[in-house]
């Protein structure tokens, strides 16, 4: 369970999120929503490390991560994607998915003269499960190609493969159907489903309501950096509230 109490940024006299309370179930599919300049964002980056809190408390299970570095948060199994995917455009996508793996045996000083078998073992389980997560993402056939030559979708697609390979058991998903064509989102969308089946739970922060209604079973709802509703997509989006707030008032 991810658990948010009283969580809050302020950027000089501005409160960008204020006092947000909630709890996240970690094998589930949440959403977050809410119109720009709503606090979303600011509240992903609070929970992942990005950014420091101004108030409040973050725990995850029984780890208090309130005031914990972002590689701290990744390393108890909270992992992350960047709404505009950054890519190293030079490596190869499976280079890409590699510089993910966590405690690796060769970054220690010395490890390469003195336990080079250890570091060769590992790296080639590394590679083996780095090609396992790009064949499951539909990218096997550019894993040699440069991540440069990707378009917008695979770039999503390579941020969720680097993530899988740090073993996050909940990933923050960062508007995953921005930029996405429609056949690439459906994939997105399926191996979304698959991985949840496989215990991992996903809170996605999304503008896209359709891909929201699929996917979440809980939905909470931002609007001037606090909490406006929370409940099904259903409920949510039928709410007078968030029709005024994050529709403009059309029904």
């Amino acid at each position: 369970m991810l658990d948010l109490s009283g969580v809050s940024r302020r950027f000089g006299g501005a409160r960008a999120v204020d006092g947000v309370s909630l709890a996240i179930a970690a094998d589930g599919i949440t959403g977050l929503i809410g119109p720009n300049g709503a606090g979303k964002s600011t509240l992903f980056n609070l929970i992942a490390g990005s950014l420091a809190l101004s108030e409040g408390r973050i725990r995850f299970g029984a780890a208090d991560l309130s005031h914990a570095p972002a590689h701290r948060r990744l390393a108890a199994g909270i992992g992350r994607t960047f709404q505009i995917p950054r890519p190293f455009a030079a490596m190869t996508v499976l280079e890409n998915v590699l510089l993910a793996a966590q405690r690796q045996t060769g970054e220690r000083p010395f490890a390469n003269w003195l336990t080079p078998g250890a570091v060769a073992r590992q790296e080639r389980r590394n590679i083996a499960q780095a090609r396992e997560i790009i064949d499951f993402l539909a990218l096997a056939r550019l894993a040699g190609a440069p991540a440069a030559t990707l378009s917008g979708g695979q770039r999503k697609l390579l941020e969720l493969a680097r993530v899988l390979m740090a073993a996050p058991r909940l990933i923050l998903l960062d508007e995953p159907a921005a930029g996405v064509n429609p056949s690439l989102l459906e994939t997105i969308i399926d191996r979304i489903r698959t991985l949840h089946g496989r215990g991992i739970g996903f809170l996605i922060v999304e503008h896209n309501l359709d891909l929201i209604a699929r996917l979440c079973s809980t939905v909470h709802v931002m609007a001037g950096g606090r909490l406006l509703a929370s409940g099904t997509p259903q409920a949510v989006t039928a709410d007078p509230r968030v029709i005024d707030a994050y529709l403009g008032g059309a029904a």
